[in-house]
């Protein structure tokens, strides 16, 4: 058996084992892929590229080393999503890991101008990305509690997406900020 740190080895990409329409969980049990759980992993998964798109435009440094962490914490969080909570000894996301990303809310907006209204997503090409990401991330809570709803999932995991998505607009606020750039408002009814 893989120890825990130890990387995931994939000689082949295609097994033929998903064409009928059904997929392994983490503990091997085979479920259609239209279960909650696996929907779940896949909407982690788009959010997960969404900061590898977000990685690939300009980024300060800080922002970056964040970025890289949270794609490593978001693969734990589909392992996670996809292990029944009765496995024990299984990766799981822990209240340590949104301990961190609320020290890196507090970190990043403690030099942030009080916002005055809705920030509208944009501003940099970086920080739209950040936006995107943090859209995604609520999509992935959404799914996240529903799937709560059919199955139990570990319940920091709901806790760690609802602060990853504040910490996402925190981040995006902070790249324009770092650009100087403004950020665009929401002006109520300004186009009547």
């Amino acid at each position: 058996m893989r120890k825990r740190d130890e990387p995931v080895r994939l000689t082949k990409i295609y097994t033929r084992g998903g064409d009928s329409g059904d997929t392994s969980l983490g503990d091997g049990t085979r479920v259609s892929k239209l279960d909650a759980r696996i929907g779940t992993s896949g909407t982690v998964d788009e959010l997960n590229s969404a900061l590898g798109l977000a990685l690939a435009a300009e980024c300060p440094a800080g922002v970056r080393e964040v970025l890289m962490r949270l794609q490593n914490e978001l693969f734990d969080l589909g392992a996670d999503v996809s292990v029944p909570i009765e496995e024990e000894g299984r990766l799981r996301i822990s209240q340590s890991q949104v301990d961190v990303l609320e020290e890196d809310c507090d970190r990043f907006n403690a030099d942030l101008a009080e916002l005055r209204s809705f920030v509208l997503p944009g501003g940099g090409e970086a920080a739209a990305r950040l936006h995107v990401a943090r859209a995604l991330c609520r999509r992935a809570e959404r799914e996240a509690i529903a799937t709560s709803g059919e199955h139990t999932l570990n319940p920091v995991a709901l806790v760690y997406l609802n602060r990853l998505s504040d910490l996402l607009f925190i981040l995006a606020r902070a790249v324009n900020a770092a650009e100087g750039r403004e950020e665009p408002l929401w002006k109520p009814g300004s186009s009547r």
